[in-house]
């Protein structure tokens, strides 16, 4: 297999297509789901709690499969069956007539995710090294959010046309099949990415270093005041702040400023790292008053600036962890990560689901404050890594 660095980039470039037709399909899903819970009848409490609980399956699972994903060196294998299992649950959302349906749908997508998700960032993360941790992974969020941005508009569009939300849902299906294909493509040109990082350190008896779990530590602060999509829309809806065609919309536009965000941020990591992620929780702290408290133009800039904020957790954040532990250890390392972040982020949206049944004011006051505090914890971690 050719390691070189043109080579490292072909194939983060053909992993970024299969995140690409990937969040056209489950991000063009997110886009509405609130929406969709709110017309089968579920209160914004369900919304919170189902949502943030499908999240945190998504990334508690993730422990196990990051460990058999070390411990069995399937990594390919484990990232085609997750794939599959997240893809295909899109489609069926046509199907479900009550919310607990549509809410199961969701958790066995996010199930699938949660198997695939470590196997597939060791996996990019060996060709990163060739080209730069925070640029490879800066690409590949990229990619990833250009079908995150287009997803939603595809919904928008269908919505649109009339077509419903169960068109819509089944409309999804292509993109799910495009995306697999593209991965057993992926997997057919290069079987084996860790020659991608032939030089690797001996494995640490200690285990994982201390600077890891107090990045951890923030990590989690700023998942768990960061709103997940599904009551932003349930709020856009219940309040008529948009009609239903522009609550997709408003999603596409904070996966744009995303796909943005993440270049920039991979770009500026490689040169000053872990300084670039505390100045964007510095910005992106503050969405949540112009979502909750304002109108149509200050709810996009809200999402706005969500959008940088996800830009960063989802390129930036994981490529710190690819700094902190060895090669052989990284499945394990990605999945406790994503473990605690979903944890974290399953808590906060629970607790902001329940916050919005009784006070707007106090779930927005919860949502900045918990990500500002993570602030000095990432002051903490950076001085432990010099």
């Amino acid at each position: 297999m050719d390691i070189s660095r043109k080579s490292a980039l072909k194939f983060i470039v053909l992993l970024g297509f299969v995140s690409l037709f990937a969040d056209i399909t489950y991000e063009g899903a997110r886009s509405v789901i609130g929406s969709y819970f709110e017309i089968l009848g579920a209160t914004a409490t369900a919304v919170g709690v189902f949502s943030g609980f499908g999240e945190f399956i998504g990334y508690a699972l993730r422990l196990v499969s990051g460990y058999l994903s070390d411990k069995t060196g399937r990594y390919w294998v484990i990232t085609i069956i997750g794939y599959a299992v997240n893809l295909l649950a899109v489609p069926l959302l046509a199907l479900a007539g009550r919310w607990e349906f549509a809410a199961a749908l969701i958790i066995l997508e996010r199930l699938g995710k949660a198997i695939r998700s470590p196997a597939r960032d060791a996996i990019l993360s060996h060709a990163t090294k060739q080209i730069g941790q925070g640029w490879g992974f800066g690409i590949h969020e990229a990619m990833d959010q250009i079908g995150a941005l287009t997803g939603p508009l595809v919904i928008a569009l269908v919505l649109y046309l009339k077509g419903g939300y169960q068109h819509a849902f089944l409309t999804l299906a292509i993109p799910a099949f495009l995306a697999l294909a593209v991965l057993v493509i992926a997997r057919l040109n290069y079987p084996n990415p860790r020659e991608f990082e032939p030089v690797a350190k001996k494995i640490e008896a200690k285990g994982l270093p201390n600077v890891f779990w107090i990045y951890l530590v923030a990590i989690g602060l700023i998942a768990a005041g960061y709103a997940d999509y599904p009551l932003i829309a349930y709020h856009l809806k219940k309040h008529i702040i948009v009609t239903d065609n522009w609550i997709p919309v408003f999603y596409a536009v904070a996966m744009a400023v995303d796909a943005v965000s993440a270049l920039i941020c991979g770009k500026f990591f490689d040169k000053i790292g872990m300084n670039v992620l505390i100045f964007v929780v510095l910005i992106s702290a503050f969405f949540a008053p112009f979502v909750f408290f304002g109108g149509f133009a200050a709810a996009l800039i809200g999402m706005a600036i969500w959008g940088i904020g996800m830009g960063a957790q989802e390129s930036i954040m994981r490529a710190q962890v690819a700094t902190m532990v060895t090669s052989q250890k990284r499945g394990s390392a990605y999945g406790i990560f994503n473990t605690g972040y979903g944890l974290f982020w399953f808590l906060g949206s629970a607790l902001m689901g329940i916050l919005y049944d009784k006070s707007i004011p106090l779930l927005v006051a919860f949502s900045v404050l918990a990500q500002l505090s993570a602030i000095p914890v990432l002051v903490y971690a950076r001085k432990k890594l010099h």
